[in-house]
């Protein structure tokens, strides 16, 4: 019995220290950051593979509500992270495995950076035009970067607690429902095509399986009329 114990115990040993190496070995993955004025973009970086999320994040922004507000927008494996306060959004893009704590947390240190080397633009201005924001690029693609390759060292819990103390009321909506009727975003058009033609097939192939059952069903009716029809005749001849 106390054998037995000493395995159980050696198991569970084992299983906590591949957990504990699993959230060692964790890394973040932020395909896309920017900085906005309203939905006048400032700086952004992105992979090169997810081009298609850009429009959509163009599409986002010009949605974004005046007031201070942090949100995530969900499409397929991915969520659109946003944080908006005094006219500026922060905003970035990762896959759902990452969660929501260390994009935020992201985007904390990128409105940190912002603040403490620019000015916000006045609304409704092109002052920002001629404002250089190469830097920003770069500290967009430094932190991108550090997020990606050891999130854990810029998110320790306790900082994360600290800095997102406000972010109870983000919420999760589906991209879907910030678009108008008759509006499309070109990441959505495959999936679209793509449904449309499982439909028409599906259709295809549910109008031809009811013309094979109704004549199946036609030829059931006739082979047992003209069965009928024979029986009668039997009959009739064996009586008269």
């Amino acid at each position: 019995m106390a054998h037995i114990t000493l395995a159980a115990l050696d198991r569970l040993a084992s299983l906590s220290t591949t957990i504990r190496q699993s959230l060692d070995t964790f890394t973040a993955m932020i395909v896309l950051a920017l900085v906005a004025r309203g939905s006048h973009i400032l700086s952004e970086t992105h992979d090169p593979a997810h081009d298609r999320f850009l429009p959509a994040a163009q599409t986002i922004l010009s949605r974004i509500p005046p007031n201070s507000s942090k949100l995530s927008y969900a499409f397929e494996d991915w969520l659109f992270h946003y944080v908006s306060q005094d006219g500026m959004v922060y905003m970035a893009v990762a896959d759902s495995d990452t969660g929501r704590r260390i994009p935020f947390t992201f985007l904390a240190h990128v409105q940190k950076k912002f603040l403490s080397s620019y000015e916000i633009p006045p609304p409704s201005s092109d002052d920002s035009s001629d404002v250089d924001y190469s830097a920003l690029t770069s500290t967009l693609v430094a932190l991108v970067k550090q997020f990606n390759s050891d999130p854990q060292a810029v998110d320790p819990i306790a900082q994360a607690k600290n800095e997102l103390a406000g972010a109870k009321d983000i919420m999760t909506q589906n991209v879907e429902q910030i678009l108008s009727r008759g509006e499309r975003i070109e990441l959505l058009m495959d999936r679209t095509d793509n449904a449309a033609n499982q439909s028409m097939a599906f259709r295809r192939r549910a109008v031809g399986l009811r013309r094979q059952m109704w004549w199946k069903n036609a030829k059931v009716m006739g082979l047992a009329g003209f069965s009928g029809l024979v029986f009668l005749l039997f009959l009739w001849g064996m009586f008269h």
